[in-house]
């Protein structure tokens, strides 16, 4: 089997069984959307990095004790998702929300420039993902997990309300007020 053809659920299994390049293909194959999920929804980078060592931490001490009942992109972004509660029920009183924007649209034009394109090309990517990250920081708290889980971190519906824990019906209106919100408030930049 080649080394793209293996299931997350396969590699997880391997480094169960003391495979740790099995570990290092998994981090790889799902660094930058679980980053992605985790710094979109702190607002901050280098919390996104503390948090994203946490649960790779995590994926590794649980390792033994996987169980595929669902797909493994649906068990990391639960854990991520744990993580990402308990950082904000312990900063809740001392984090800035001007402090937390300002950083979110920063990472948000590194991660969608292209430094290929051009300064216009560049330029106008920077206007769109500080629209973005506005547009983001906007939304109440379970529609940005709901629509940045699916974005970054391609899960259902289904698999967002069981991370979430939440109905069906519950995750799958999260995401449509999550869209409706971000046409309205993007409308200018499209």
């Amino acid at each position: 089997m080649t080394e793209a053809a293996e299931s997350d659920e396969v590699l997880m299994g391997r480094y169960a069984r003391g495979d740790a390049a099995a570990f290092e293909r998994l981090y790889r194959r799902h660094e930058m959307r679980a980053w992605r999920y985790i710094e979109r929804s702190v607002g901050n980078r280098a919390i996104a990095d503390e948090l994203m060592q946490e649960v790779w931490f995590a994926v590794a001490r649980q390792a033994p004790r996987y169980q595929p009942s669902a797909r493994f992109t649906t068990w990391l972004f639960t854990i991520a998702h744990n993580r990402i509660i308990d950082w904000a029920r312990k900063s809740r009183p001392q984090t800035s929300l001007e402090c937390l924007h300002h950083e979110a649209g920063s990472v948000v034009m590194q991660l969608a420039a292209d430094p290929s394109s051009g300064p216009l090309a560049a330029a106008v990517a920077h206007e769109q993902s500080s629209a973005l990250a506005e547009a983001l920081a906007e939304l109440p708290v379970e529609q940005r997990d709901a629509f940045l889980m699916q974005i970054e971190g391609d899960l259902s519906v289904e698999e967002i309300a069981a991370v979430t824990g939440v109905s069906f019906e519950t995750s799958k209106s999260r995401l449509r007020y999550a869209r409706m919100k971000l046409r309205e408030l993007l409308q200018e930049h499209a």
